[in-house]
């Protein structure tokens, strides 16, 4: 039996287990359908972050902070497998290289796709960014909603959670801390 048919079962005897009918039309090619959705929402796991930006490096004489805010991203929690829906706000201050900023948005779908918690994936992304970029610092904000709190457990309908991770000078020195935090700010709980 393939990885591909133990998955389908799998997900037919979910069904059934819920009270579902595996030969009702609308069900007869769910397995598949679902199997699919699972492929593609964790795909990060065949994907490298260091390949991605370093395809699109380039040596630059900006030391000014460059942020990207509002990049949607879709996630599932590794405890309940229900999604993760939100936002990150990266910035970074270069150090001699600076990277194609489609790359960013590649970087946070890469974590995203993986069976995450929201403190794990900011922490993954500011660590990937910095290590690949080697820059002067690393600063990433995530604002997110939870569906394990929303459709099961406290129900707290539109709650969001805010996680931040910092690396350098966004560390070291507040003004600059500061400064991503002013320009991220408006973008928080939208």
């Amino acid at each position: 039996m393939t990885k591909e048919s133990e998955f389908e079962n799998s997900i037919k005897n979910i069904l059934e287990y819920v009270g579902e009918d595996v030969n009702r039309e609308g069900l007869i090619k769910t397995p598949q359908r679902v199997r699919k959705a699972f492929e593609f929402m964790c795909s990060g796991y065949n994907q490298d972050p260091k390949e991605i930006i370093n395809s699109a490096l380039f040596t630059s004489s900006n030391d000014e902070m460059v942020v990207i805010k509002d990049i949607e991203f879709y996630s599932m929690c590794e405890h309940h497998m229900l999604p993760i829906i939100g936002k990150a706000h990266v910035a970074y201050i270069p150090n001699g290289k600076v990277v194609g900023l489609s790359k960013i948005p590649r970087v946070v779908d890469i974590f995203a796709k993986r069976l995450q918690i929201q403190e794990q994936m900011t922490e993954q992304i500011c660590d990937a960014l910095h290590e690949a970029l080697n820059p002067k610092g690393v600063a990433v904000m995530i604002d997110a909603r939870h569906m394990c709190m929303e459709m099961r457990g406290v129900e707290k309908i539109c709650s969001t959670t805010v996680t931040s991770a910092l690396r350098g000078l966004f560390k070291k020195e507040k003004k600059t801390k500061d400064e991503f935090l002013s320009i991220v700010a408006h973008s928080l709980h939208k």
